[in-house]
């Protein structure tokens, strides 16, 4: 038979800078890569500027910062926007990229309806996983709907949501409920989009735009048939909700990266292997085969991954693709009985999960309600305990964890890349320079413009591309918005959560140890988590909140992004043992410090430790600045960190105690 088309091949990448993203992105596609997926940092993300106070130590740190039209000019500097297809991956502020993308299109001449690329714009998920959000869940449910609906008329080949499940995946949903969720997402937002557009033509033409983009996970049948559970489903729900008779527009059009969280940083060369097996499962399904695919590098769990790191990642897809005979052949797995058993299974349970959030008021209010985010954390839970138990198997983790050194690892700051720290002062050096180029009438004008729209509920669209040919910047441009909406903090999720039986020797070590310091303290020790800086990947703090408190501790967990001072506040005020700082966009030589500083000045006599993805140089400085204890993936699991905590607790009470590693602790 003919050989189909590769899918389009991608890496997710973007730091420092415009100018060191362009120089990437242009090697990358020198490489053969087939499109771009763009990481922006979390200020861009957050809609803050790179000079705003908030911003320090996170410019360029997870993505590439961009605070106007110029870093746009310069991303995309030798770059045809008419020939490329542009993933970007934003969310509280995919209108003001759009924008940003939309005008620089105008000042190319290019043909605009001719764009061809990606908008996550999938709100909604960020309230449950990653944490961008802004705004609260209804007023960016608004903002999706305005993004949606004029760029489904300005750039009819354009995504102009991209809903994740695979976020929802990385955050702990069980197969059942990452199809649910997002569906129900899915849902919400057409519901909303047809609120506005009632012509059934332009109704199904917006259905026909929407793009999900799925994890695919080690459990290789059930990703396969995931992929079919979704395709019914999606079929049936555009057909019968929405009345979509071209099955063209019904199409569960859908891209890939697969899951980060199953690699680990331990034997961290097993991840090829991993990344291999969870790529097979969406690619073998022929024409339910992933149109889009990026793969993570090798090294992600131990930081920023260097170009060699993603050059291997695409070489990965290019083997896949023109090595094997993947594409000259249709779907496989069709007929099997065990594919068609299990997919029936995960459509039924779908549906009735589907049922309860539609029974609390759909996906909105049962996001509001912290039913969804309870449900992520509950599941989270069950994944570590299986984990902790060894009943879920982990190679090189809870299982065969004997090696050779490494020489991938030999020497580890070698093995990511190290963000330049003067890149943060270059960036807010240009866009000094930048407003002091533009016209300040004009921009004035066109923020008040967009504060109109945003008030008479108007869409934000056209006011957003006039922000941008003024010259507006990112942080101008949110804080209007701001000013019109608010701000909006999320349930944690973590309230009534258990982390259920585990009785393993390592837990009943703990909690021993945590009686026996109680009972020496003379009151239950009191445990505050904290999220600093602009970070929301939560899924760590969370089970460390829920492990204490399954541990017999007081614990206090506020949520993400909170500022030093914040933090600190809450720690002299609840009289808190140790406050665990987690920190994964790499900003923790500045959030740290800070926290030491702040924690000081409150009087505050918590001991601090610090995880996330810090490297062994900076975990160094950090105890040399007076963290208790520094623990990373490197160093073990969610019981291992514990371990750190009760050990800083126990320094704090008697600082001859022995720490528990050395009580010969398994």
């Amino acid at each position: 038979m003919a050989r189909a088309r590769p899918w389009l091949m991608r890496t997710y990448a973007g730091h420092s800078s415009a100018e060191a993203s362009n120089a990437l992105f242009r090697t990358n596609l020198a490489k053969g890569q087939t499109g771009l997926s763009i990481a922006f940092d979390l200020p861009t993300q957050l809609g803050l500027d790179p000079d705003d106070p908030r911003a320090r130590g996170e410019v360029g740190r997870v993505g590439v910062p961009v605070a106007s039209i110029a870093d746009m000019e310069t991303l995309f500097e030798g770059i045809p926007l008419e020939r490329m297809n542009t993933s970007m991956t934003i969310n509280a502020t995919a209108p003001w990229l759009y924008a940003l993308y939309v005008a620089l299109a105008e000042r190319r001449g290019c043909d605009v309806a001719a764009l061809r690329g990606t908008t996550q714009n999938d709100l909604l998920k960020e309230f449950l996983a990653r944490g961008t959000y802004v705004f609260d869940p209804e007023t960016s449910l608004r903002l999706q709907r305005d993004l949606i609906v004029y760029a489904a008329e300005r750039t009819p080949r354009w995504n102009p949501i991209n809903v994740c499940s695979y976020h929802l995946q990385e955050a702990g949903a069980t197969i059942v409920e990452e199809l649910a969720f997002a569906l129900a997402n899915a849902i919400a937002v057409l519901d909303a989009v047809r609120e506005q557009v009632r012509e059934p033509a332009r109704l199904a033409h917006v259905v026909g735009r929407v793009s999900f983009f799925l994890n695919a996970g080690m459990r290789f049948v059930d990703e396969a048939c995931k992929v079919r559970a979704f395709t019914r489903l999606w079929d049936e729900i555009t057909r019968e909700r929405y009345g979509v008779d071209d099955p063209r527009q019904r199409r569960f059009r859908y891209g890939v990266q697969v899951n980060s969280l199953d690699l680990s940083a331990r034997q961290p060369e097993l991840n090829v292997a991993r990344i291999v097996c969870e790529a097979l499962g969406v690619l073998l399904p022929g024409r339910e085969r992933a149109r889009a695919l990026q793969l993570p590098a090798w090294n992600e769990a131990l930081g920023l991954p260097r170009p060699w790191d993603q050059q291997w990642s695409l070489r990965i897809q290019q083997v896949l693709a023109y090595e094997t005979d993947l594409l000259e052949h249709d779907d496989i797995l069709a007929g099997s009985p065990v594919i068609e058993r299990r997919t029936a299974q995960l459509v039924e349970a779908a549906r009735e999960e589907l049922a309860r959030i539609e029974a609390l008021g759909g996906a909105v209010a049962a996001t509001a309600s912290g039913y969804l985010k309870s449900r992520l954390v509950a599941s989270q839970a069950a994944r570590v305990r299986a984990l902790a138990t060894g009943e879920r198997k982990k190679v090189g983790e809870n299982c065969f964890t004997e090696t050779e050194p490494s020489p991938l690892t030999g020497g580890l700051e070698p093995a990511v890349l190290q963000v330049d720290p003067a890149a943060e002062q270059a960036v807010v050096a240009r866009l000094e320079e930048h407003r002091g180029r533009r016209d300040t009438a004009a921009v004035h004008a066109a923020l008040e413009a967009l504060r109109q729209a945003a008030r008479r509920g108007e869409s934000i669209l056209d006011a957003s591309i006039r922000c941008a040919h003024a010259g507006v910047s990112t942080g101008e441009w949110t804080a209007a918005l701001r000013e019109v909406f608010g701000d909006y903090r999320a349930p944690t999720g973590v309230d009534g959560v258990r982390l259920g039986a585990v009785t393993t020797r390592r837990f009943e070590t703990l909690h021993a140890r945590a009686r026996e310091l109680a009972q020496r303290a003379g009151r239950p020790l009191r445990l505050l988590v904290a999220k600093p800086g602009l970070d929301g990947h939560s899924n760590a703090a969370e089970q460390i909140a829920v492990l204490g408190r399954e541990l017999g501790l007081e614990v206090i967990y506020a949520g993400i992004r909170l500022a030093p001072a914040e933090i600190a506040r809450a720690a002299a005020d609840e009289d808190v043992d140790a406050v665990a700082v987690s920190i994964l966009s790499g900003a923790h030589m500045t959030a740290v410090p800070e926290l030491l500083a702040a924690l000081s000045s409150a009087g505050a006599r918590a001991a601090v430790v610090t995880g996330g993805t810090i490297p062994p140089a900076d975990a160094q400085a950090l105890l040399a600045r007076g963290v208790a204890r520094v623990h990373t993936a490197r160093d073990g699991d969610l019981l291992d960190a514990f371990a750190a905590i009760l050990d800083a607790i126990a320094s704090q009470i008697d600082p001859d105690s022995v720490p528990l590693a050395k009580r010969g602790q398994p």
